[in-house]
């Protein structure tokens, strides 16, 4: 896929995103790791997305996901930040602390390095909350996608997006 037209298509899904969230008076935050601001980024790309955009977190190491969205060192040290257990932990954090009413987290291993036993390269997990009353709703996904840094990264893009959509 060229550069042009997957900004076009990755355009178009975050307008689609934001419609969604303004029909529903919702607001999205997100809690990044290998997508490093990208969900965000595409999301606020988008003419008036402070209507719909409350904020984000890119957690990268360990240190920030335990100190900025409250993931316990116990769930990073049994389960890895490539984990369910960590997803779920992130998105949660992520609502805790600010007014949206959805949030998505991804981690992952994006390459060319950093593949361990079961986690090979391209392997991504994502979770999707929302509030519903006092209860937090998580829906967890993991899958692996093929390519390069750039395009398992936009491809994890792409999935958070669709899985908000889904919310």
């Amino acid at each position: 896929m060229t550069a042009m037209k997957s900004d076009h298509d990755l355009r178009s899904l975050s307008v689609r995103v934001g419609r969604r969230l303004l029909e529903r008076g919702h607001f999205l935050c997100t809690a990044e790791s290998c997508t490093g601001g990208w969900v965000a980024k595409a999301v606020t790309d988008i003419a008036g997305s402070s209507q719909w955009f409350a904020e984000g977190w890119i957690t990268y190491g360990n240190e920030a996901k335990q100190a900025h969205l409250g993931v316990a060192a116990g769930v990073l040290r049994r389960h890895g930040a490539v984990s369910e257990e960590v997803v779920k932990a992130m998105a949660r954090g992520a609502l805790r602390r600010c007014r949206a009413d959805l949030g998505v987290a991804v981690s992952g291993i994006a390459g060319p390095g950093g593949a361990v036993p079961g986690k090979p390269v391209g392997t991504v997990w994502f979770a999707w909350a929302r509030r519903s009353g006092s209860r937090v709703l998580v829906r967890t996904m993991r899958k692996r996608f093929r390519g390069d840094r750039d395009a398992v990264r936009l491809a994890a893009v792409r999935c958070a997006l669709r899985g908000v959509l889904a919310l």
